[in-house]
């Protein structure tokens, strides 16, 4: 058992992101462990994702990625609450993982919603001729099945993550506003590749 102290407060916060007193309050109630305060803040935050998701995002930062050899490039806009938040190494570091993932998987949207209707309908009639000849049951199920997988290769919160694959964007975006305590939102980005 240790004295909490102001600095292991800071400390606290800055991995967080959550407030001063409830940094305090966590340290208290682990009696000073950092590891046991930080697993607690996470199911105290973990609780509060949706409403921290209706709140506005007016800070943030542009990060950007350069590949090796410089023939990709990646520039992404990820908003949250605070500049605190913006200045973290966490919130950071977060950012860079996001352009890696673009830099790798090539997405083409952010999220289901900016996938243009049309290009659905079409993914959706090429996944029914693909299917012709088979009980009409199974092939809403198999056509939804490719659906999903085409999300999975366009949308930037349905791709696998590729540090992770066992894991998606999304899930790793959740993680991270119950971590930091502030809603996150990825905007825009944009991924430049030579030639192309």
């Amino acid at each position: 058992m240790s004295a909490v102290t102001a600095s292991m407060v800071s400390e606290l916060r800055e991995k967080t992101g959550a407030g001063m007193l409830d940094c305090k309050k966590a340290l208290d109630e682990t009696k000073g462990n950092m590891e046991e305060a930080v697993t607690l803040l996470r199911k105290k935050l973990g609780n509060k994702i949706d409403k921290l998701a209706s709140r506005a995002t007016k800070e943030g930062l542009i990060e950007s990625y350069i590949h090796v050899g410089g023939k990709v490039g990646v520039m992404i806009e990820v908003g949250c609450e605070t500049d605190f938040v913006a200045k973290n190494e966490d919130f950071k570091a977060f950012c860079r993982d996001l352009c890696l993932q673009i830099a790798a998987a090539s997405p083409l949207y952010v999220s289901r919603d900016q996938v243009p209707e049309a290009e659905i309908a079409k993914e959706r009639d090429i996944a029914s001729a693909q299917m012709e000849g088979k009980p009409a049951a199974a092939v809403q199920k198999i056509v939804e099945g490719k659906l999903e997988k085409y999300y999975s290769q366009v949308c930037l919160l349905d791709q696998p993550f590729v540090k992770n694959p066992d894991r998606t964007i999304k899930d790793l975006l959740t993680e991270k506003v119950g971590t930091i305590g502030e809603n996150i939102q990825i905007r825009r980005f944009i991924r430049y590749q030579l030639g192309a």
